[in-house]
């Protein structure tokens, strides 16, 4: 991994910053580091960016926090991708309100020639799973990696038989990686590993809170060329 992922893990830690005035930061100061080493005259000539946001960054409890990230990451094998980095999801980075940094643990490339996302319910009538089943046996002949969130109903019968069927699939999560929610699919999570993954953009110790679902939802519309959504 390289030095300055301390830096980009940083930036995405400043409270009150979110992606679009971070990667404004990042444009004008020309790198990730320099935003933290900018001046605060300098920094303060930046628009939307005020005395409040100013202190945050130079906050040193920010890259604190991201030393420990850091050494979260590479205990647990997690690989993390800059919004600028060639692995980062081609059509995510398209998305003004991408995230800065994804963490990614998992087999399978996220740049497929082709994505599609199956969402919906979590209760799932047996009609709604059977169409489910029957469109991921369908995507196996197409060189189609399928995504979801890993709820229940819907998300868990894509996952489920994309696993069956050897067809790539990932997890997009409204947590971070060091927790699984629901629990009961962590079976399931093991076996996506081997032809696909799990992928957040949620640091460690991030909680499945009701109001990370849309962030993680965004991920899943910007990654796919198509998205899919039965019974909801």
């Amino acid at each position: 991994m390289p030095n300055d992922l301390i830096y980009k893990i940083g930036i995405t830690l400043i409270p009150n910053i979110g992606v679009v005035n971070g990667k404004q930061l990042i444009a004008h100061c020309g790198g990730v580091e320099a935003v933290f080493n900018e001046t605060e005259k300098a920094l303060s000539k930046i628009p939307n960016i005020g005395s409040v946001i100013i202190n945050n960054i130079k906050n040193q409890k920010v890259l604190l926090r991201a030393e420990q990230e850091l050494e979260y990451l590479l205990k647990n094998n997690i690989k993390a991708l800059f919004y600028k980095d060639k692995d980062y999801p081609s059509r995510l980075s398209n998305c003004h309100d991408s995230p800065i940094l994804l963490y990614y643990k998992g087999s399978t490339p996220l740049n497929k020639r082709r994505v599609v996302s199956i969402v919906g319910t979590r209760p799932a009538s047996s009609y709604g799973k059977d169409v489910c089943e029957e469109i991921c046996k369908h995507l196996q002949n197409y060189d189609v990696m399928v995504l979801s969130g890993l709820a229940y109903g819907i998300d868990t019968c894509a996952h489920r038989v994309c696993v069956e069927n050897g067809v790539p699939t990932v997890g997009v999560l409204g947590h971070s990686l060091d927790t699984l929610y629901p629990a009961q699919n962590r079976k399931l999570a093991d076996k996506m590993m081997e032809n696909g993954g799990l992928l957040t953009e949620f640091i460690s110790k991030t909680k499945p809170d009701r109001e990370n679902f849309p962030k993680r939802n965004r991920i899943v519309a910007g990654m796919s060329d198509a998205v899919v959504v039965i019974e909801s």
